[in-house]
């Protein structure tokens, strides 16, 4: 069906002020896809042509769904009173939604400092652990991710910082859930140590919980800072509120993004210790967020908080956690050889097949029969799968069954592109013989 001229334009414009490469892309696989309306579970296309249920979630930014109607009345009651605020002065609204993040986490966790964004809630919580140590050395995981900013920047993958030439000294990468590498690899420099506790860029890569214990045993033992990155991992994600507490430890830096927003209000938060507050006390504006910690999305900010820490919202979140387990186990034995497993921890999901090439297809016989799912880009075999925590049990039931035609036919289109493959790679041997040249 030919897109309509609103679409057009979005496209239009988008290629010519945006990103013409996301448009080529996009349109090389018949996936130029513009958000329309949107609600809950399901987002249209802007000319109405397609609906997707969304099982990435924007890396949980969508946690509640799209447009939830609790948030949408808080921001809405908030504009009556509020405007975004001034970072420079004594706020009551981040008072309590500080205050509530104290509540909800354990051990001395008692001070918040807020952002806009999960790389800026990062590139404070290793200068806190700089500051705090007097050490400069950073341990991250390889095919980890942080954030694009600076310091989050550097703790990922080279392939993301060569582009830009934006390599900082004193960072290091070990494998991930290898405590091993990470032993040999601390040492009296070590400030930090960084990890997501469960990586989803990586595969949603589930750690064992000795690795995790040893990590924390480990930074005790050197007086390292543990950072866990749970900008995707947390409010709810997992089945429990955060992440971390499936593995019985408490980090010293603990960092959330993302789902804070309630889909609605960009807002982060970097969470430490109360020990660590002393790298503020000589100059306590020696790190500012102009939009860190706005008033109105710390209203937004504390309903997420509510909601996502109630325990029906988490029973919830186990419930529909054990439905998609059932129903993946059986699409295991319907599609053996291709697909191989689900990698999960509550609604913290990977659909494991058999090699690289079945991530990409699988995105898109999944996006042909209304599902948005996109496979972990440093773990190709692997596709991330994240819906919304308020999603029913009719609509994962729903989502069972188009993932079963999305499956059988991601295998045919991988058996074609294995072919072409195959068939590629014999016309290079032929045609690279010595005795044709």
């Amino acid at each position: 069906m030919k897109a309509s001229s609103e679409k057009r334009t979005a496209i239009d414009h988008y290629k010519k002020f945006v990103s013409s490469g996301k448009v080529k892309f996009f349109k090389k696989y018949n996936m130029d896809f513009v958000m329309g309306d949107r609600s809950g579970s399901y987002i249209h296309d802007l000319d109405g042509t397609k609906k997707l249920i969304n099982l990435h979630s924007n890396g949980g930014v969508f946690n509640l769904g799209h447009r939830n109607s609790e948030i949408i009345n808080v921001l809405k009651e908030s504009l009556n009173s509020f405007d975004i605020g001034n970072h420079h002065l004594i706020s009551r609204e981040r008072a309590e939604l500080a205050a509530m993040l104290s509540d909800l986490t354990p051990g001395d966790l008692n001070y918040t400092i807020f952002g806009v964004s999960g790389g800026e809630a990062i590139d404070l919580a290793l200068k806190v652990a700089r500051g705090y140590t007097n050490r400069s050395d950073i341990i991250s995981a390889k095919g980890g991710y942080h954030g694009h900013t600076g310091l989050a920047l550097a703790a990922g993958d080279a392939k993301y910082r060569e582009p830009f030439r934006s390599s900082i000294a004193g960072f290091k990468q070990v494998q991930f859930n290898d405590l091993d590498a990470l032993n040999n690899a601390a040492d009296t420099n070590t400030a930090a140590i960084i990890l997501e506790t469960i990586p989803a860029t990586l595969g949603i890569k589930i750690p064992d919980k000795e690795y995790i214990q040893g990590v924390r045993k480990l930074c005790d033992e050197h007086q390292i800072l543990l950072v866990m990155d749970e900008v995707q991992t947390g409010l709810g994600r997992t089945g429990k509120l955060w992440a971390f507490e499936h593995f019985d430890i408490i980090p010293d830096i603990l960092v959330i993004g993302k789902g804070l927003s309630g889909g609605i209000y960009p807002i982060s938060a970097t969470v430490i210790r109360e020990p660590l507050e002393s790298v503020f006390h000589e100059d306590p504006f020696i790190h500012i967020s102009t939009f860190g910690g706005s008033e109105l999305g710390c209203r937004v900010a504390k309903r997420v908080l509510e909601i996502s820490s109630s325990s029906n919202f988490l029973n919830n979140v186990n419930i529909i956690a054990e439905q998609f387990y059932q129903g993946v186990t059986k699409l295991i034995d319907t599609h053996k050889g291709f697909l191989i497993g689900l990698r999960q921890m509550g609604l913290m999901m990977g659909i494991e097949m058999k090699d690289e090439l079945c991530g990409p297809v699988l995105t898109k016989t999944a996006y042909n029969e209304g599902l948005l799912m996109v496979y972990a880009n440093n773990d190709k075999s692997v596709c991330q799968f994240l819906p919304p925590l308020t999603m029913t049990i009719n609509e994962a039931n729903i989502v069972l069954n188009k993932l079963d035609k999305a499956l059988k036919s991601a295998r045919k289109l991988r058996k074609l592109y294995g072919a072409k493959q195959k068939m590629d790679r014999m016309k290079n041997r032929l045609f690279s013989r010595k005795d044709l040249s």
